[in-house]
């Protein structure tokens, strides 16, 4: 270890390296025999210290909270003028959620008897029937079925094989139409700004649901 660091920290002794083991910064394995084993893991949080000590002058209690904060997945702050202290990780866009962008593209429409949705979604007439009564499809004005229908029917389908039927599917449609309302409250007529404010609302939900399950 000792090798690998002081290429880098030439005054590096072991005295050092057993202070900052006694002070809790590096926590490596011993043996049977009671010598001291360090990973790969270990000799990075070494450098790490000892950067910090030499480079940017760090107290051990703001080394110490360095990498409570990096071992709970925080990140070194980056750019000009910064010192590298933790911060919350930058957000990540949910790859598997629509961009507003992506919202307000025009998707091909299609108008679809109820045969044929029944068909293009793999539901029975009756369980086309169903999500009817529980308001989660409906007809347009001439008595076909958009893509939108096709989309919640197709959705429906893959749940019913985990005994999900269209009764227990009503809570989204409730729920549907509270976020309906809070969009249109939030924004007005203004497309580009509903489009935003429905991918955030749609993010917002599924960090809600996965979190919640992760609880379980």
């Amino acid at each position: 270890m000792l090798t690998r660091l002081q290429e880098d920290f030439p005054d590096l002794t072991v005295s050092k390296v057993r202070f900052l083991d006694t002070e809790g910064l590096v926590s490596p394995q011993r043996r049977e025999s009671g010598y001291r084993e360090y990973s790969e893991r270990d000799i990075e949080r070494l450098r790490f210290v000892l950067t910090a000590q030499r480079d940017r002058f760090w107290p051990l209690k703001v080394i110490r909270e360095a990498l409570d904060a990096y071992d709970r997945g925080l990140t070194p702050e980056t750019g000009p003028g910064s010192d590298g202290l933790p911060v919350p990780p930058a957000p990540v866009d949910d790859p598997d959620l629509p961009t507003a962008a992506e919202l307000q593209e025009q998707v091909r429409d299609v108008r679809l008897t109820r045969a044929e949705l029944a068909q293009g979604s793999g539901l029975s007439p009756a369980a086309v029937t169903e999500l009817e009564t529980f308001h989660l499809i409906a007809p347009g004005g001439d008595g076909h079925y958009d893509q939108s229908a096709l989309r919640v029917a197709r959705a429906a389908h893959a749940l019913s094989a985990y005994g999900v039927s269209g009764r227990h599917l009503r809570a989204f449609r409730l729920a549907a139409d509270r976020e309906i309302g809070l969009v249109q409250q939030a924004t007005g007529t203004d497309a580009e700004a509903r489009a935003e404010v429905l991918a955030q609302c749609l993010a917002l939900h599924v960090a809600l649901v996965r979190a919640g399950l992760r609880e379980l």
